[in-house]
């Protein structure tokens, strides 16, 4: 595993980062954990407002900050501004909330013998974060925002693609005022999270990632009897009613599936219409997806981002082809996309049967999944017919039958009338093969604590 900055789009190696010694991950730890018995005892308070100087630090150089995320993963400037405002409203949001979500909470006792109950929250130490690429600011920042406030500390391993983000934000943190050892990256090799994850200081580990790299790491964590959080991959269902406004429905699946270069967990990667406005809806999108425009990702006129690699892009053409050898037909999109960068065409696939294994394959990039439902049952039926589980969506006119199918959509998340709201003050997760755990609001927050509960009993009580 080498670290280094490779632009998308140039194929240029712009920077190379030697992997970390097991003394530097050693030190590391020794100081994780050290500052850990310090940074617990700082008030709520006083930790938050290091996050609040964190979010003015990447407000006041944001346009610094968003041209390394599209250097080394490749994404549209404009989404990559995006980011960083998103990282800054959560740290804001914990600035707000933290103190009263973290407040002990007294206990209904049905005896007064009982005593006095209550839960508190306790921090529980160092936690290991493993991120990926795709969203390099907004993967840091849902993990340590939380954990910070709740007094843990963090050591990351971030993605060997985007090495200059990691080593930017631990800088961020670190001029708002964090003290040393609270938060850490680390360009750590695979042998090296183990090492981690087996230290005795080490408390949990929380995971975004691949479907293999989670069973790998929770399997570690599930021996080293450690905590752990899994957000992996998803095939986001885009349900499409009969009386849905398809002019609308389009422009949000033609975003919906290509925002990021399609590179996002809860992109809407399998749209299933049924089957009276199918044929339409398709037309449509046909149409919205040529629209798309490849090209340099500073260009603001460009709408489709190269991926984030050229193995990356090979891999998902690949998959195309295995597909199609499996029965299903690829339909390419719109004008040819530039021979320089990591480009990958914009594909249709139909007619992937039950029996195709790329029925329940996530697509990582420009590729869609359409399915004509023979009714709005049907619908439900192949949207739940998936090993992921993590977001969804489902488009009608009638916004309160649109709740009532989601709640039969088996996911963590479903949106009416929009594909996904990635949001500050929307909690974050799936089910099944899309992992475990939550991120963000006061279920991320308490995702690494010890749930404590002290009771203050009469000394004359009954046994």
């Amino acid at each position: 595993m080498s670290y280094a900055t490779v632009n998308p789009y140039t194929g240029e190696t712009l920077k190379t980062f030697p992997n970390a010694s097991d003394a530097e991950v050693s030190t590391a730890i020794d100081r994780a954990d050290a500052a850990f018995r310090a940074w617990r005892e700082v008030p709520i308070s006083a930790r938050t407002a290091i996050l609040q100087k964190a979010a003015d630090i990447l407000r006041r150089d944001s346009d610094a900050y968003a041209r390394l995320l599209t250097l080394e993963m490749g994404k549209l400037y404009a989404e990559a501004k995006a980011e960083v405002e998103l990282c800054a409203r959560i740290f804001e949001y914990y600035v707000l909330n933290a103190e009263h979500l973290l407040r002990p909470e007294k206990l209904p006792v049905a005896d007064p013998a009982e005593g006095e109950a209550m839960i508190v929250h306790d921090p529980l130490g160092v936690i290991l974060a493993i991120e990926p690429w795709n969203f390099p600011y907004y993967q840091i920042a849902r993990i340590i925002a939380p954990q910070l406030s709740a007094g843990n500390t963090i050591l990351l391993k971030h993605a060997s693609n985007v090495p200059q983000s990691a080593a930017a934000f631990e800088r961020i943190m670190r001029e708002a005022g964090l003290p040393e050892g609270c938060f850490t990256k680390l360009y750590a090799t695979r042998s090296q999270v183990e090492m981690i994850i087996n230290d005795p200081r080490v408390h949990g580990v929380a995971l975004t990632g691949s479907e293999d790299a989670g069973a790998i790491v929770a399997a570690q964590a599930g021996k080293a009897l450690k905590k752990s959080t899994m957000e992996l991959g998803g095939a986001d269902a885009f349900v499409v009613l009969a009386d849905a406004d398809l002019e609308k429905t389009v422009k949000w699946a033609v975003f919906g599936r290509h925002w990021n270069g399609g590179q996002v967990c809860v992109s809407s990667k399998r749209m299933i219409i049924v089957d009276e406005v199918y044929d339409e809806f398709l037309a449509r999108y046909r149409k919205g997806v040529a629209a798309l425009k490849a090209g340099d990702p500073f260009d603001p006129d460009t709408t489709l981002a190269p991926l984030s690699s050229q193995h990356a892009a090979d891999e998902i053409r690949d998959r195309i082809q295995q597909a199609v050898k499996q029965g299903a037909k690829a339909e390419e999109i719109g004008p040819s996309v530039p021979n320089q960068g990591a480009f990958v065409q914009p594909t249709i696939l139909t007619e992937v049967s039950e029996d195709n294994p790329a029925r329940y394959w996530e697509f990582f990039g420009p590729v869609s999944m359409l399915f004509r439902a023979k009714n709005e049952a049907d619908a439900v039926r192949i949207a739940n017919d998936s090993p992921f589980g993590l977001g969804g969506s489902v488009f009608t006119s009638d916004t309160k039958h649109g709740a009532e199918v989601a709640r039969k959509i088996s996911t963590g998340m479903v949106f009416v009338n929009h594909p996904t709201k990635v949001e500050a003050d929307l909690p974050f997760g799936g089910i099944k093969r899309s992992g475990y755990g939550r991120e963000l609001l006061g279920l991320g927050l308490k995702e690494f604590v010890n749930h404590k509960l002290i009771d203050v009993v009469d000394i004359d009580a009954r046994f």
